[in-house]
């Protein structure tokens, strides 16, 4: 095996790690910022709420169509009657808590740091394809082929959901009968299609 194959697969090794670890510390930090700003806080996704660690329910607020988001907000007047407020939150209108629609990666920062793997994935294949190219002794070749079909594998990994991240907006699941706002693109409020709006009479659960 020739001095220059074993570079072109070291440095292409190289490559695919660091994209791998790349996309996993993104990922990494984005779970560990969630559950630093949900700390004490269920989710229940039967009734698509979150329950605080009074007891108390924290239902969707608003859809933010642009951002992919959804809000969810507890009732002003208990969260001000709390004895907890003060370590929750200092907002008058309630504590809120936002939630992604869309799995990793939702978040333009997200998408950049994905985008940022793919270069790396999409340099590793131009080496690997290079070396082919230059080293057709068997041993070389194989070596390399392996270190392709690797490359392949890990870039279609990270296209699938990099492509695949949704623009349009998908129908919300059913939960406790509050009136939504819907914020589209153009920052204005929308009509929700929330289902619970079609019920005659009664007030908010």
């Amino acid at each position: 095996m020739s001095p220059e194959t074993l570079l072109v697969a070291g440095y292409a090794g190289f490559l695919l790690v660091a994209a791998v670890v790349l996309e996993w510390l993104s990922a990494h930090t984005h779970r560990r910022a969630l559950r630093y700003r949900t700390a004490g806080f269920t989710y229940h996704e039967q009734h698509d709420h979150w329950e605080c660690p009074e007891g108390q329910h924290l239902w969707p607020h608003e859809f933010d169509h642009e951002r992919r988001l959804v809000r969810y907000r507890a009732k002003a007047h208990i969260c001000n009657g709390c004895p907890a407020k003060e370590a929750c939150t200092d907002s008058d209108r309630g504590r809120e808590i936002v939630r992604p629609l869309d799995p990793w990666p939702h978040s333009e920062a997200g998408r950049f740091h994905r985008g940022l793997s793919l270069m790396l994935v999409a340099l590793a294949l131009f080496v690997i394809v290079v070396g082919l190219a230059r080293n057709h002794a068997s041993a070389d070749a194989g070596l390399q082929f392996v270190l392709l079909v690797l490359a392949l594998a890990i870039g279609r990994w990270l296209w699938r959901d990099f492509r695949a991240h949704p623009a349009g907006f998908p129908a919300p699941t059913p939960g406790a009968g509050l009136h939504i706002t819907a914020t589209g693109a153009n920052g204005r409020a929308e009509p929700s299609r929330w289902a619970s709006q079609n019920r005659s009479g009664g007030e908010p659960r």
